[in-house]
């Protein structure tokens, strides 16, 4: 175990599959005390059979009372929060004639509204541990995303965010960092984008051909990341969004 995770606490929000799942995986074998957030329960509870450390809440990231439940299960079962990761995200192919407010709001709703309702609960809790957040926005919004330009744009506005965050945030020593995954194996496509497996297989063909380093990223590309940027050992990098993506962003 690392001895810096040990007794802290953390939320990971979207923890049920993918990033956030391999992240509360590791933080919990590091020896933190971890609450997922999801909306399936079966896949919830499926995480959770993997480590005793880990806890859930269902919860839909587009709900905002969600947020004080989330917070109050953490501080409720281990007083105290020193982490949260704003990992769950909210994207589908969009073309500009297919526009509905509807589905442009459930996409705000999640990766701008959500994240930014957690930190607002989260936040007293934050002050006292001097802790951290992480978000996870997307290489996707460095670049033009037809298709894709309000997930691009909302995982743009939580880059803002954070580096507005860590501003607002710095004078109680809480750090607030992102990191920007490219393409990475981790289901994505197929579940929050809703491809069929063919159409998501074409894809990532694609993009894999488009990765200066060769490859599409899998989890544990990205989670030693999220962990050293929500880390205590950490205590002067703030304000930062870091595109680990093999190069892709580079070349687009």
């Amino acid at each position: 175990m690392n001895e810096d995770w040990q007794g802290k606490v953390a939320i990971v929000t979207g923890g049920s599959s993918g990033i956030g799942e391999a992240t509360a995986l590791a933080l919990a074998a590091q020896g933190a005390h971890v609450i997922i957030t999801g909306r399936n329960e079966a896949k919830l509870a499926g995480v959770a059979e993997k480590s005793q450390a880990v806890a859930t809440v269902r919860a839909d990231a587009a709900d905002p009372t969600g947020s004080r439940r989330i917070v109050e299960a953490a501080l409720s079962r281990w007083g105290r929060l020193d982490l949260v990761v704003n990992n769950a995200g909210a994207g589908r192919p969009l073309p500009i004639d297919a526009y509905d407010g509807e589905a442009i709001a459930a996409i705000c709703a999640v990766n701008i509204t959500g994240p930014s309702l957690l930190l607002k609960e989260a936040l007293p809790a934050l002050r006292e541990t001097r802790g951290a957040v992480v978000n996870i926005g997307t290489a996707v919004s460095q670049n033009a995303a037809p298709g894709l330009s309000h997930y691009a744009a909302t995982k743009a506005a939580l880059e803002h965010l954070t580096r507005s965050w860590a501003i607002e945030l710095a004078g109680d020593g809480i750090r607030v960092n992102a990191v920007a995954p490219g393409p990475v194996k981790s289901g994505a496509l197929t579940g929050m984008m809703g491809l069929t497996p063919e159409m998501a297989g074409a894809i990532e063909e694609a993009e894999a051909a488009e990765i200066p380093l060769g490859r599409r990223g899998i989890t544990t590309d990205l989670v030693p990341w999220i962990l050293r940027l929500g880390s205590t050992t950490n205590e002067w990098l703030t304000g930062q969004v870091i595109a680990i993506d093999g190069g892709w962003s580079q070349r687009r």
